[in-house]
C-alpha cells in the first residue's frame, strides 16, 4: 500500500497550487463532485468539455476524422424506471450513488451528457443498456 502512495506522490503539483491540491486530497468522493458542480455554477462552464478539448491533442486523428469515430452518449430521456437509469450511470461512469442521481435527475429538465469521446461499439453498448433500462439516450 506505501508503494501506490508512492506512485501518487511521483506527480510534480506547482508551488501555486499546492495548497489547493492538498485540500482536495483530504475531500471525499461526494464533497469533490459537490465542488465541481459549484465550480461549474460559479463560472458558468463544464468538466464535460475539457476532456473533449483535451482528447483530440492526445490523438493523432484529425478533427473530421475523430468525429466518425467518437460519440458522446447523452441521456435525454429518464422513462418509467428511474432506479435502473441510475444503476446503468453508475456502472458506466464508475460514479457514486449521490451523483449518478443527480445525473439523472438533471436529465429530466434537460439532456445530460453521461459520457464523452466514446468509440462507437461501446457507444452503442451504452445505448442498449439504457434502452433496457427504459431511458432515452442519443449519440452525438
Amino acid at each position: 500500500m506505501a508503494d501506490e502512495k508512492e506512485t501518487k506522490d511521483v506527480i510534480e503539483v506547482p508551488k501555486k497550487f499546492e495548497k489547493i491540491v492538498e485540500e482536495i486530497e483530504k475531500m471525499s468522493v461526494i464533497d469533490l463532485a459537490e465542488l465541481v458542480k459549484i465550480l461549474e455554477k460559479k463560472f458558468g462552464v463544464s468538466s464535460a468539455p475539457v476532456a473533449v478539448a483535451m482528447a483530440p491533442a492526445a490523438g493523432t486523428a484529425t478533427a473530421g476524422e475523430e468525429e466518425k469515430s467518437s460519440y458522446n452518449v447523452v441521456l435525454t430521456a429518464v422513462g418509467e424506471k428511474k432506479i435502473d437509469v441510475i444503476k446503468v450511470i453508475r456502472d458506466i461512469t464508475q460514479l457514486g450513488l449521490k451523483e449518478s442521481k443527480d445525473i439523472v435527475d438533471a436529465a429530466v429538465s434537460a439532456p445530460q451528457t453521461v459520457k464523452e469521446n466514446v468509440k462507437k461499439e461501446e457507444a452503442e453498448e451504452m445505448k442498449k443498456k439504457f434502452a433496457v433500462a427504459g431511458a432515452t439516450v442519443e449519440l452525438k
